[in-house]
């Protein structure tokens, strides 16, 4: 069972049936594991209130707008105002909620809102992880199947001469956000891990220009 993965594994299990009210393959209950999973191995070195990030982990999703929507930079600020009703019907305190609901709120990349608390700072780092790596490759090309959209454009790959569509093109997303993720990490343990992942990102581009033919022309 997901909620045995966590600890606090009655909280949980109480809060896993409002983790969605929709969601794809690529933010699913495997994400939330992952995401919860890069959190712990953040935790173990820098600290944090696992019960609120437990909390915050599993709701950071339960508000899904499509990634193309206009509406995408609000996902997460209606995230955070569906869990404060979660929470408060869980009978949580003001304190706690605040914090569990800020962390939501700030963990968005389009929503661009600085999280203070060091959970919120875990939380971001744990889900921008998610993005990246191998795994963060695997999502790009999913969500961009989910769209019927192009795995590069034929006549410029790299983006040299137009600029760069990472709704039409896959491989633009690279460029556009994946590459660059790692040089905004919170904690020092988040930038390690991106630094290591980020690397990952570069050899599949390097790999993929290659046998496309691109590099060298």
């Amino acid at each position: 069972m997901l909620h045995s993965h966590f600890p606090h594994p009655t909280l949980a299990q109480s809060l896993l049936p409002h983790a969605f009210d929709a969601r794809d393959g690529a933010h699913d209950e495997a994400h939330l594991l992952r995401v919860w999973r890069n959190a712990a191995e953040i935790i173990a070195v820098e600290g944090g209130d696992t019960e609120i990030l437990v909390a915050a982990t599993i709701l950071h999703d339960c508000i899904w707008i499509d990634k193309a929507s206009p509406a995408r930079k609000k996902a997460s600020t209606l995230a955070a105002n569906k869990a404060d009703q979660v929470l408060t019907a869980q009978g949580w305190p003001d304190d706690r909620r605040l914090r569990a609901c800020h962390a939501i709120e700030a963990h968005s990349y389009s929503a661009r809102i600085t999280p203070i608390s060091l959970e919120a700072k875990i939380l971001q780092d744990a889900d921008r992880l998610d993005a990246i790596g191998w795994i963060g490759v695997a999502r790009c090309f999913y969500l961009a199947g989910t769209r019927k959209a192009h795995i590069y454009d034929i006549d410029d790959p790299t983006a040299a001469r137009r600029s760069p569509d990472d709704i039409s093109f896959a491989l633009d997303h690279f460029q556009t956000k994946l590459l660059r993720l790692g040089e905004n990490f919170c904690t020092a343990t988040g930038r390690r891990i991106a630094a290591r992942r980020t690397a990952r990102l570069q050899e599949f581009y390097q790999g993929i220009l290659d046998e496309i033919g691109e590099l060298g022309h």
